[in-house]
């Protein structure tokens, strides 16, 4: 039995009674790196010298108060800054970031909690993707089954979880990119509302939609992660100056009462069978727990895929027009002027979906064009918006699937763009709202793949969703299963 397969509880109760030390945990972490990340391939780089000597450090500060995340092993998605570390997007533009001169806020959170960063996580290029495959590097794969994708954009930071290479992750959700990549690896996935957690030091993709959220193997983890991370801050002016809840508190197993909004779009066309019946029999579980249940409408939900990618691409194309090649990251040698300097570094830097969006968000903010896409994707937004709050004027929490389908083979969608943005149309109006939302698994499918359940709350209701989640998950034995490549079955 690995050592990760214990709760992160259970992991701090062994190092207060020292029946193992922090060394053990990071060795341990490393040990099964070298054993399958060869498959996996979920690191792009490793940080091990620097986290063996915070270990061998912790092993001897180690007291009776010490906090939940002290001494244990993470991993961060690759677009977060983190100090002396290189951090590249996972893009041959930042390929040279080796460097950088500062954290981000959730990084010096978790050092300020004693936790030990392992590594920097694969993904897909600056965020946009849904599979993994635009890593510049080689894509990550599906520790389930390794044929298959582990979903994106953080889809190291699932799959590294999955596999059992670190207890927990940080990943980034801008389309559902923390929820989609946790449901195909069977993990907990939490997009938290916008604004919740700092976005300094997060390489922007998309400045409205972007936020931070914590991967791990159980509902409790999560929650001890998100205390850590969560909070105001200054050097992030979408911060929200909000007090953090204890979130871990609200996890009492009772949902007796609580009134669920279930989606009739969620379930429509173009959900798989196997999908449909295990959101199904979740609901069923939900109803012996003493919730009840009605079908709700969303209807502007249809138009969330068009309103996302204008509003995001938009972004895209201002965020990213700081990666010239002249500061830091990927000069093009041996050009003439510097305006071919510019041109050649970033054709040469930046892969071909990181270019298909720059040029779909310049188009839809040049001029003439500006009222009829932008401009109207945000009104659009504002309708989706309201959707959400007026289900929730009734409901406590809306649940549905998290993805139409479970993971796909690697390499099947990776030629059809339009239908790799359609893996993201159940978690974009999330982002869109600015609403959080959890994945956590719900069942398998025929060909062994787990699937997600996503529980979407109010505006920071994030200790409801919590709740809801924890409920469904002690009343099941998903989360108890293991990839055969990552640990015991």
């Amino acid at each position: 039995m690995s050592l990760f397969d214990y709760t992160l509880r259970e992991l701090q109760e062994k190092l207060h009674k020292k029946e193992i030390s922090v060394t053990d945990l990071v060795e341990e972490s490393y040990k099964r790196i070298d054993e399958v990340d060869g498959e996996v391939k979920a690191f792009l780089t490793l940080n091990k010298e620097q986290a063996m000597e915070q270990a061998s450090q912790y092993d001897e500060e180690r007291g009776s108060d010490d906090a939940t995340l002290f001494g244990l092993p993470i991993g961060v998605k690759d677009n977060i800054v983190t100090k002396g570390l290189r951090t590249t997007a996972g893009s041959q533009i930042l390929d040279n970031f080796n460097d950088p001169l500062y954290n981000a806020t959730v990084v010096n959170k978790l050092n300020d909690a004693k936790s030990i960063t392992i590594g920097k996580l694969n993904m897909d290029e600056f965020a946009m993707g849904s599979s993994n495959e635009n890593s510049s590097y080689e894509g990550s794969r599906n520790p389930w089954n390794t044929d298959y994708v582990p979903g994106g954009s953080s889809g190291g930071s699932a799959a590294a979880v999955a596999a059992g290479e670190v207890p927990y992750s940080l990943g980034s959700d801008t389309g559902g990119s923390i929820r989609q990549p946790a449901a195909y690896c069977g993990v907990v996935g939490l997009k938290p509302t916008y604004g919740r957690v700092s976005r300094f030091g997060l390489i922007a993709f998309a400045s409205s939609l972007d936020q931070i959220g914590p991967i791990t193997r159980n509902v409790e983890d999560n929650a001890f992660l998100l205390e850590t991370i969560a909070g105001h801050d200054h050097m992030d002016s979408t911060s929200a100056n909000l007090e953090v809840p204890k979130y871990s508190e609200s996890l009492t197993g009772d949902v007796k009462g609580m009134k669920i909004g279930v989606p009739k779009e969620y379930l429509g066309e173009g959900v798989a069978p196997e999908v449909k019946e295990a959101v199904q029999a979740a609901l069923k579980k939900y109803e012996e727990l003493g919730a009840t249940w009605e079908e709700v409408s969303l209807p502007h939900s249809k138009y969330a895929l068009s309103t996302y990618y204008l509003i995001s691409s938009s972004e895209a194309s201002a965020n990213l027009a700081r990666f010239d090649g002249v500061r830091y990251g990927k000069r093009a040698e041996d050009a003439e002027t510097m305006l071919d300097m510019f041109k050649r570094s970033r054709a040469e830097g930046f892969g071909d979906e990181v270019k298909r969006r720059i040029m779909l968000g310049t188009f839809a903010l040049s001029s003439g064009y500006y009222d009829a896409y932008y401009k109207k994707a945000q009104q659009v937004r504002t309708l989706i918006k309201n959707d959400f709050e007026k289900v929730f004027a009734d409901y406590d929490v809306i649940i549905g699937p998290t993805t139409p389908t479970p993971a796909f083979k690697v390499g099947d969608k990776v030629d059809d763009p339009m239908t790799m943005y359609a893996n993201d149309i159940l978690t974009i109006p999330v982002n869109l709202a600015g609403v959080p939302g959890i994945s956590v698994p719900c069942g398998f499918s025929e060909a062994g793949l787990p699937i997600g359940l996503q529980i979407i709350g109010k505006h920071f209701d994030e200790a409801t969703v919590y709740r809801a989640a924890h409920a469904f998950e002690q009343a099941t034995e998903f989360h108890k299963q293991r990839p055969s490549l990552g640990g015991a079955q």
